[in-house]
């Protein structure tokens, strides 16, 4: 079986989770053909490769942006994906039940059934869990130019890089136009999500169903910072949406114009410069992905 790794370069424990892996899928009675990429354009071409081989199920490991990397790849087509959770977040993973433990995710690869979930799109660009504009894409830039100047890692530079940006944001003059109506805001951010996300409670940031062949749309009508934190915080206890200063939406295609002519977006916690206007639409149940036999928890809606 096809097997690729979005590790880093050559360490000790790196070889020590290829091993273990190939320890797994051989205890399971399959071999492992391991192949390790560093980034996301050596995922895509090996993911067109293994493709092409025999295997019904290309399994890769890494983080949200690999996975969407190699799903840019497989959706469509009849090769389903198995997920090996290698990042810092693995929100997708953790979306269909898959288990966080590598050796549990390796042996799901082959026990696991076959799902069929929805992906988003914008640009022609494949993500699994969301994109957003505006403030995210900035944390993410100073996210990272923090994790390269000082070798933080990725929570406190992003705490770092959170606190950064809502003293510095700007909001963003946007049109939306979705379902044949166009609507003006001016908003710190807009987040676009595969499927509707939990906005509330202690399970933010989560979603019971990835195959209902829609967008959320997300967007805050304040930029002052206090107003994004008490936002939060009422999200937490679960009022959000009953905040003047939220608002939800769902379609199926989305478009997104703003002033500029290229813009920062921030796709499955990587980022992008797209060129404007921004169309977003949904692919309903394009890709195959290996999922845990029985469901790990009840749907909260």
């Amino acid at each position: 079986m096809p097997v690729i790794l979005n590790l880093s370069s050559g360490n000790a424990e790196d070889r020590k989770t290829i091993e273990s892996l190939s320890e797994v899928f051989r205890a399971a009675g399959a071999e492992a053909d391991v192949q390790r990429a560093a980034s996301g354009e050596e995922v895509v071409e090996l993911a067109r490769r293994a493709a092409s081989m025999e295997s019904d199920v290309v399994a890769v490991g890494g983080g949200d942006g690999t996975l969407s990397s190699a799903a840019s790849v497989l959706a469509g087509g009849p090769k389903a994906l198995g997920v090996l959770p290698l990042g810092t977040w693995n929100h997708f993973a953790k979306d269909l039940d898959i288990p966080l433990d590598l050796a549990a995710a390796a042996r799901n690869v082959l026990t696991g059934r076959v799902a069929m979930v929805d992906v988003g799109e914008i640009n022609g660009k494949v993500f699994l869990n969301n994109s957003s504009l505006g403030l995210y894409p900035r944390i993410v830039r100073h996210r990272e130019e923090q994790r390269q100047r000082l070798g933080w890692g990725k929570l406190p530079a992003l705490l770092w890089a959170t606190a950064h940006a809502l003293h510095r944001h700007r909001p963003l003059e946007v049109v939306l136009t979705l379902d044949g109506h166009e609507i003006r805001r001016r908003t710190p951010y807009v987040f676009v999500g595969n499927n509707a996300y939990d906005m509330e409670g202690f399970d933010i940031g989560t979603r019971d169903h990835l195959d209902r062949s829609e967008l959320s749309v997300y967007l805050a009508h304040s930029a002052r910072p206090l107003d994004l934190v008490l936002l939060g915080l009422r999200a937490l206890i679960g009022r959000a949406r009953k905040s003047p200063m939220f608002e939800s939406l769902t379609t199926r295609a989305l478009r997104i114009e703003t002033r500029r002519e290229r813009v920062p977006v921030a796709t499955d916690g990587e980022l992008t410069i797209f060129e404007t206007p921004l169309v977003f639409r949904v692919r309903p149940k394009a890709l195959r992905v290996i999922v845990p036999l029985e469901r790990n928890r009840e749907p909260r809606r």
